[in-house]
């Protein structure tokens, strides 16, 4: 992951920057459109096209005929400990990219778990620096060894989504050295060829107007030589965004730059040479990515891998990334001794594979629990039971029931423009139509089907989105009327949480109806759309439900009741207001328990959930949202064809009042860091429920050596138990000298993950760089004196060996 540029490159920048007028260099600086910026045919730039990330490639439009893969959320990425997994995971998407001609993908996002309630929390890798940079350091590397940028994101201290627009941000400058600036720092130092200005402020200053932050620090301090982009709509002033190290404005719409920085820059408040600085980092990128024909890409195509498989590639991350958290002798289940397998919780059958949010893609499959589990075990009888439905809306029409659904985009006369198939019943798109789809012309999009019920009685349906809409069952309309949400954010209203108007109807077992749900599209407003028609079956009352689960539960030879946070509860553009699981989903659990001593329960949720259940059941298994082969992995892990390899990236609280960081709200526009550099488990004073860098497995392992030479933590431990395994070999660091600076008792200085045959012995090497014993201290690094204590740990709270040094 080079940042490297020969003089041919830089000599093509200087060429072609002399043959640019003005306006010519001004316009390049602002989005053409959504994701894309212009293109200067005259010098051989053609436009530089970006997409969301991070766990898929949702391009440009919306093309639900070609559907993207859906990885593991990042915390699930970061659980894996493993940079070659992440690695692997950007090279996947940057094959992803390049097929949908993306040059840059807006990933990854390096910014800390500070609180759990944090509502993008699942978009992050973990609450430790260390850990999230090696992770974050791998993405970026796969991605750009496919010759695709890396967009690091977001830039800094963006870590709720409360007043995230404005919010300002106050927090000490260690406490920015020595956490939040960290993996920014060395995903930096690595080469990135991106970065994304946050919406927040920093300390008085929005992050897209910050010239101590990125003229000083990113460009200044560390080099940087790529471009900075605004998050979108994140900039909204002329002159200061210009000044503040600002060099793209994102996307076309609302941009305060244009006619309005050309006004700026003649009237001497912006200088041309800040100008010339901002076109060169961006002809520098567009070199790097092959969209500037006049210098050869960073990447050559000889070198691109292709072929990749990449369902396979999903399917390990998310095995990989999986928590065994607790254990009672259950795991892994024996395949040939199962005679009945029971199966709970409605995410079970409507799995929920991603958070919510404006990266949410369109999967090419996604393999539930249910179906993962039935497929694996064909000579065992899998009984399901949904027990407790905490989803407040309906879920997408889809099935057998709703054959075939069709989405529409007519003409204002009902022409047709285009028509797909899709799996389930849900359009959303930021962005383009389709392609060959005038803009101008489309006047409409409908989602169709024909329902034939499967059972007889009062069926739901809903009609869910934002805007114009019109709904029609049986030829009758149902609906016809806007349908609003109003909020302070126009993203998370229009995209994220649109409106739900449900509508019971009698049904009969076979007999067909027709359904139409239609979106009127404004005149330019194209591209933006969230469409879903919401289909719920006659279902029974709660206390009917929980019942017939216990009773289910008590037949089987053991239980697997999947819970976790729905898209209302978990998701961008708002925080969490708590940790508990939503719905009936505890009781659920108890009652399964209750009834079933081997109870598997498996927490589908980005972030930690509060488990008041967890001393009562057999096992606890920690899936994260795992993409769309989560089903088949989870039937992996549980069937012992996989060991689980996940270690937890951040801790999980007993109650909330333990947690060190809670809340997210700002006090008059300010959100105050008062705990400074104690986060995460630095700052855990209470005993968790489990702590960072837990995790159980399938063997067991003894610790056998530790000593520390030449810089470096050398460990071996050894495979003791009967089956091959891995272990997360984790080394901390804390002072054994009182006084000085306040420090942790113990922070993560190294880590390596080693995989062994049984009985085989593994020593790994860990360096223990400089900073490992630094401090941010009177404007630079500072190396505390004193003596240190090196533990060789399976978790934060599980040394298992201990070495100590003296400074």
């Amino acid at each position: 992951m080079s940042g490297v540029v020969d003089t041919t490159h830089r000599a093509a920048i200087e060429s072609a920057l002399a043959t640019l007028d003005l306006e010519t260099k001004v316009r390049l600086l602002t989005g053409q459109d959504y994701w894309r910026l212009p293109a200067v045919p005259e010098i051989g730039l053609a436009n530089l096209t970006m997409s969301d990330g991070p766990i898929g490639v949702r391009g440009v439009r919306w093309s639900p005929d070609h559907p993207s893969i859906a990885l593991p959320s990042p915390t699930a990425l970061a659980a894996t400990w493993d940079p070659a997994l992440s690695l692997l995971a950007g090279r996947v998407l940057g094959q992803e990219c390049r097929a949908r001609g993306i040059h840059i993908l807006l990933a990854p996002t390096v910014n800390l778990h500070r609180s759990p309630l944090a509502g993008r929390h699942f978009e992050c890798y973990s609450e430790d620096p260390l850990l999230t940079a090696e992770i974050g350091l791998g993405y970026v590397a796969g991605l750009q060894q496919q010759g695709v940028g890396a967009q690091v994101k977001h830039y800094v201290a963006n870590d709720s989504e409360t007043e995230r627009f404005t919010v300002d941000v106050r927090v000490s400058e260690r406490a920015l050295r020595e956490l939040y600036l960290v993996p920014f720092e060395r995903i930096v130092a690595a080469g990135v060829w991106s970065l994304m200005a946050a919406y927040n402020g920093v300390n008085g200053a929005p992050m897209t107007e910050q010239d101590d932050l990125v003229n000083g620090l990113l460009k200044g301090e560390w080099g940087f030589d790529g471009a900075v982009v605004s998050d979108w709509t994140a900039a909204r002033t002329t002159v200061p965004t210009a000044n503040g190290g600002l060099d793209v404005v994102m996307p076309a719409f609302a941009a305060p730059w244009g006619d309005k920085l050309l006004a700026a820059v003649r009237a001497g408040d912006v200088a041309e040479e800040l100008i010339d600085d901002k076109v060169r980092r961006i002809l520098l990128l567009a070199g790097r990515v092959g969209a500037w024909d006049r210098v050869a890409p960073a990447v050559p195509d000889s070198e691109v891998t292709t072929g990749l498989d990449l369902d396979g590639a999903a399917r390990e991350i998310a095995t990989r990334s999986f928590v065994l958290a607790r254990n009672a002798d259950v795991l892994p289940l024996d395949a040939g001794a199962l005679r009945r397998v029971a199966v709970f919780g409605a995410l079970a059958d409507d799995a929920r594979i991603q958070g919510g949010g404006s990266a949410r893609v369109l999967p090419r499959h996604i393999i539930s629990p249910l179906a993962g589990l039935t497929a694996a075990l064909p000579d065992t009888e899998v009984v399901y039971a949904v027990g407790a439905d905490p989803r407040p809306e309906l879920a997408a029409a889809t099935g057998l029931e709703w054959t075939p659904v069709t989405t529409t985009l007519r003409d204002a006369a009902g022409t047709a423009l285009y028509e797909s198939s899709i799996d389930a019943a849900d359009v959303r798109w930021m962005g383009e139509l389709p392609d060959g789809v005038d803009p101008a012309a489309a006047a409409t999009v409908e989602i169709s089907a024909t329902f034939t019920p499967s059972v007889t009685g009062t069926h739901q349906l809903a009609a869910n989105g934002f805007g114009d809409l019109v709904f029609q069952v049986g030829g009758e309309t149902l609906l016809d009327e806007p349908v609003y949400w109003t909020g302070d954010d126009p993203l998370t209203t229009a995209f994220l949480t649109p409106v739900e108007r449900r509508f019971p109807i009698e049904a009969v077992a076979g007999k067909p109806v027709e359904v139409v749900l239609t979106h009127r599209i404004y005149p330019g407003r194209h591209g933006f759309v969230t469409l879903t028609l919401g289909h719920g079956r006659p279902v029974a009352d709660d206390e009917t439900l929980l019942a017939e689960a216990a009773r289910v539960a008590a037949e089987a030879d053991v239980a697997v009741v999947v819970v976790g946070t729905t898209e209302e509860v978990e998701s961008e553009g708002f925080d969490r207001t708590t940790l508990a699981l939503p719905g009936r989903q505890d009781e659920l659990v108890a009652r399964v328990a209750a009834a079933n001593p081997r109870t598997v329960v498996v927490v589908n949720a980005g972030s930690p959930v509060l488990m008041p259940w967890v001393d009562d059941v057999a096992a606890v298994l920690l899936t994260w949202f795992p993409g769309q082969e989560a089903g088949a992995a989870l039937a992996d892990v549980l069937l012992g064809v996989a060991e689980p390899g996940g270690r937890l990236p951040t801790t999980w609280p007993r109650a909330m009042a333990d947690l060190p960081v809670l809340s997210t709200t700002p006090t008059d526009g300010t959100l105050t860091y008062a705990e400074d550099v104690l986060i995460g488990y630095r700052g855990w004073t209470a005993e968790p429920l489990f702590p960072f860098g837990h995790g159980l497995g399938y063997t067991t392992w003894s610790w056998d050596s530790l000593t520390v030479e030449d810089g470096s933590a050398v460990v071996t431990v050894r495979n003791t138990g009967a089956r091959a395994g891995r272990e997360v070999v984790q080394v901390y660091v804390g002072p054994t000298t009182a006084g000085g600076p306040v420090r942790p008792a113990r922070w993560l200085a190294g880590f390596a993950g080693v995989t062994a045959e049984p009985g085989e012995a593994v020593t790994v090497r860990i360096p223990l760089p400089e900073r490992t014993f630094q401090v941010w201290a009177d404007g630079g690094w500072q190396t505390v004196p004193g003596g240190y204590r090196v533990e060789a740990a399976a978790s934060v709270t599980d040394p298992k060996l201990t070495a100590t040094v003296d400074l």
